[in-house]
Order: C-alpha cells, then structure tokens, then sequence
C-alpha cells in the first residue's frame, strides 16, 4: 500500500471548492486531513493554474 501524499499551504488562500474554507501559509491541505481531494484540483494548487496565479501548497 502506498504512501498517501501530504500537502503543506505555502500561500494564504480561500478554498472556493470547499464552501469558501480558508486555509494559512504552514497549515495542512486539506481537512481534515482524510478529505477526498480530486487530483485535477490538487495540481491547480500546486500549479500557478489557478484565480491566484501561483501555488498555495507544496508536498511534503
């Protein structure tokens, strides 16, 4: 069994997926920490693909 993958927030953002959740630089993506996440919205964050223009979380 693999590894879940583990996200750290870099930048201070408002989850628009997640009812307007707002999330802070060095807290966890997501929570809880067992929320399903889609991969396609994972590599929005990751990515500067999203309204920011520049990711909010890291893998860690």
């Amino acid at each position: 069994m693999s590894e879940k993958k583990r996200y750290q927030v870099i930048k201070d953002f408002k989850d628009l997926h997640d009812k307007g959740k707002i999330y802070r630089k060095g807290e966890s993506f997501p929570k809880p920490a067992n929320k399903k996440v889609e991969a396609e919205r994972l590599e929005e964050l990751l990515s500067s693909e999203n309204k920011l223009k520049k990711p909010v979380i890291k893998e860690i």
